[in-house]
C-alpha cells in the first residue's frame, strides 16, 4: 500500500514521525508532501531525514518556502523541491492520503 501525507501545519509532527516509521514498518510506501506552514517541519531534523528511511518520498512547495521564508539551506537532496503538482501527483499515487 502507498500511503500519503499531505502536510499543511507545522502542529503534528510527532504524528507525521510516528505514521510514517509504522507504515515503513509494516512494508508500506510513504509518500509525504509538505506546503504552507507545513514546510516550517523542514527546521526540524527527525522530519528532514524521513527522506532516508527506505520506502520513504518526500517533496514539498517551493512557493510555500518562499511566501513565507522558510529556508531550503540543509533540505537533503532527496527530498524534491517542487509545486503543486508534486501534491497531485501524491494524491494519484496513493492509496490513502491522510492530512496533518
Amino acid at each position: 500500500m502507498k500511503l500519503g501525507i499531505l502536510v499543511n501545519t507545522d502542529r503534528h509532527l510527532d504524528a507525521v514521525l510516528g505514521i510514517t516509521r509504522a507504515a515503513v514498518q509494516r512494508g508500506h510506501e510513504v509518500i509525504i508532501f509538505a506546503m504552507d506552514e507545513g514546510t516550517r517541519l523542514f527546521s526540524d531534523d527527525s522530519f528532514k531525514n524521513l527522506c532516508k528511511l527506505k520506502g520513504v518520498q518526500m517533496s514539498f512547495c517551493d512557493l510555500s518556502t518562499k511566501v513565507l521564508g522558510v529556508s531550503k539551506e540543509g533540505i537533503p537532496e532527496e527530498v524534491i523541491c517542487g509545486s503543486q503538482y508534486n501534491n497531485a501527483q501524491m494524491i494519484h499515487d496513493a492509496d490513502r492520503v491522510i492530512v496533518l
